[in-house]
């Protein structure tokens, strides 16, 4: 069974190892996507314990179209019915790079006329078509004239992981925050200090991590429980083994200087089971000093500054970097902005620099190393 895993820019070779990791074959890694194969077990497994994985799509028809007649067509050949009832609400999305077809949304329509078409020709009804709580997800990714359907297995983004019941304003996506983890090379035993939390997803993905807790363990639904070959008995399998679970050994710590931001921090902590992990501290970065160390991490998304003047923004990434210099010596400083020109003022140099992408921002994730000595991660280059 050919499958893709869909993820963030940067992050495909840290989700082609944990595809690995879970029996996936064949791995190649694409353009914010990594292809695999497997059976329906690994297809179960990559939803729920796949932490760099937003969507896996399981593809099922490929055509070549060369204009919208030969798309309807061509889609109209599938037998949908054997993937779907009459019963069942369905949406489609696509994703278009293409000469022939310029907007995605006309082909997603195309699609789903095709669709509702085969079925009103079969039964004399069309099934309902519902974007925001569909039972069936179809995608379709045009590639000039390649066109290639598939089946959502996820349903929802994989990033909802179920956990959350509070946030604060724009916090970090939990494939991305867990992806920034994978990149920093914790160790999961490591002390973990993250300076500016917020809602505290780093703190959680990294709690995860630590005890082994798949990220799939708080979702309601997949949408592959929605097809009609579900195996309700396997998924209740990979649901109920905890091979992979442990006693967390990390020592980890979130501070924030907003009591309102800790609190959202501690329920979503509590909502997961993890609160009795993670250490929470109302406090300012620039009043704390952390333990003496030679062998601790700092992971952490500042604010990027979009509310600040420059002045103020760069003030406080100068100050920043200063308070790193003077109490931090020994740590691992790893940091995501997407303000590069306040980096600019910020007074180190990272070590290796990897290009991501936050919420529809560009951002730099940066390693800056607090002490002498050179210590290179797997799947960062050095790069200003």
């Amino acid at each position: 069974m050919e499958l893709i895993a869909k993820t963030f820019l940067g992050l495909e070779e840290v989700l082609a190892d944990e595809i690995r990791a879970i029996g996936g074959e064949d791995v190649e890694v694409l353009n914010r996507a990594v292809r695999f194969y497997g059976t329906q077990e690994t297809m179960y497994r990559a939803n729920f314990q796949l932490r760099t994985a937003l969507r896996i799509l399981k593809p099922i028809f490929s055509f070549k179209a060369r204009n919208e007649d030969e798309l309807y067509g061509n889609a109209r050949k599938f037998e949908w019915t054997s993937i779907m009832e009459l019963s069942q609400r369905f949406a489609v999305d696509s994703v278009v790079n293409s000469d022939v077809f310029t907007h995605s949304r006309y082909v997603a329509l195309k699609l789903k006329d095709a669709i509702v078409d085969q079925f009103r020709d079969k039964y004399g009804r069309r099934p309902f078509v519902d974007p925001v709580k569909p039972q069936i997800r179809i995608h379709i990714h045009v590639s000039n004239d390649e066109c290639t359907i598939s089946l959502d297995s996820s349903g929802e983004s994989l990033h909802r992981r179920g956990y959350r019941i509070g946030q604060e304003i724009a916090p970090i996506n939990e494939v991305l925050a867990a992806g920034l983890i994978k990149l920093s090379g914790w160790d999961e035993k490591t002390p973990l200090i993250d300076p500016m939390c917020g809602s505290g997803t780093i703190l959680i993905e990294a709690a995860l991590m630590a005890n082994g807790t798949p990220p799939g363990v708080f979702r309601k639904e997949f949408g592959f429980e929605n097809w009609p070959d579900f195996d309700a008995d396997l998924m209740q399998t990979i649901y109920n083994d905890d091979s992979m679970e442990h006693e967390s050994e990390a020592s980890i710590l979130g501070l924030d200087i907003s009591r309102s931001a800790v609190e959202i921090a501690f329920d979503n902590l509590k909502n997961a089971g993890l609160h009795n992990m993670v250490d929470l501290k109302v406090m300012s970065f620039f009043d704390y000093v952390p333990p003496v160390s030679d062998n601790a991490f700092v992971i952490t998304n500042p604010p990027y500054g979009e509310r600040l003047k420059k002045e103020q923004i760069d003030k406080f990434y100068k100050e920043m970097s200063d308070r790193f210099k003077q109490h931090y010596s020994g740590y691992d400083v790893w940091l995501i902005s997407s303000n590069f020109e306040a980096l600019k003022s910020f007074g180190l140099r990272p070590s290796a620099t990897t290009s991501l992408n936050n919420g529809g921002l560009d951002c730099k994730f940066m390693h800056y190393e607090m002490y002498r000595g050179s210590k290179k991660t797997k799947y960062n280059d050095p790069e200003i």
